[in-house]
């Protein structure tokens, strides 16, 4: 059976905007791009569950965000490589909150090391954290997602890896990047008639702590680095998380209904 997706052409544009009464899984959210994407959802109504390896650091954003913005908040050790931690986190959501309308994929790494100087553990656990991860999370919310309620939205957050090479170093990054702007089109046309939309998000670089780290070891003056190609922009500064986190907004909201098996780039026009 198809689920029609709702034609809310007559809605005010502030009902189109309006998270309130939705509940929210953001992966990986407990600091830099998940916790401002987080931040910006719960500001919207939603509720939020942040998950994360860090169990503390994701019970102090939770809390945060609930004094901040007056919805529930919790905050959960997750693993994204381990099918049965977010089994364990999608539980939670849904028990605490109800169910589930929102899940975005945020959690991933990028270790840098030459293609001829990686290991295979080191290539194997970039795919099992940004690609596998991404399958974990998006089976599980699609699971309960179609638990007897209307549907919902799944949010990939890619990179502009997805769409081009990038500094050397990056080949298990870029390479599990690429994939799930695949996964992101696939999972779109098998849950469209189960009234999910998937939708990806590339941001270009941003300052949070991974990205900065990452800059930290490769300076601008080696040629071809990491922070030589993070700041490649065309609107005169660089990006930060909350521009990151408004497109995704946007993709969680009724404002993107009509979309699904997209990826926005959210470049600054890197990838032109």
């Amino acid at each position: 059976m198809t689920t029609a997706f709702a034609d809310v052409s007559a809605t005010p544009v502030a009902e189109l905007l309006s998270l309130t009464g939705r509940q929210a899984v953001v992966t990986g959210g407990a600091q830099g791009l998940g916790k401002a994407i987080a931040w910006r959802l719960a500001e919207a109504g939603s509720n939020v569950l942040i998950g994360d390896v860090n169990a503390e650091r994701a019970r102090v954003a939770a809390d945060e965000i609930s004094q901040r913005f007056s919805v529930q908040a919790l905050g959960v050790a997750m693993d994204v490589t381990s099918s049965e931690s977010v089994q364990a986190g999608a539980s939670a959501a849904a028990e605490e909150f109800g169910g589930i309308d929102i899940w975005v994929n945020n959690a991933g790494i990028f270790p840098s090391v030459p293609v001829l100087e990686t290991p295979d553990h080191t290539w194997e656990q970039v795919f099992a954290v940004n690609t596998r991860g991404v399958f974990n999370g998006s089976r599980e919310a699609a699971r309960h997602m179609t638990g007897g309620k209307s549907g919902g939205v799944i949010i990939n957050i890619i990179s502009t890896a997805g769409f081009t090479g990038t500094a050397p170093g990056l080949s298990a990054y870029v390479g599990s990047k690429h994939a799930v702007r695949g996964m992101t089109k696939q999972m779109a046309l098998e849950f469209a008639p189960l009234g999910i939309r998937v939708l990806g998000v590339a941001p270009t670089f941003v300052p949070t702590e991974g990205n900065m780290a990452a800059a930290a070891a490769h300076p601008p003056s080696e040629p071809g680095g990491t922070m030589a190609v993070m700041t490649n922009s065309l609107i005169g500064r660089i990006g930060t998380p909350d521009d990151i986190a408004r497109v995704v907004l946007f993709c969680a909201s009724d404002l993107s209904t009509i979309m699904t098996g997209s990826t926005l780039l959210a470049d600054a026009g890197q990838t032109i």
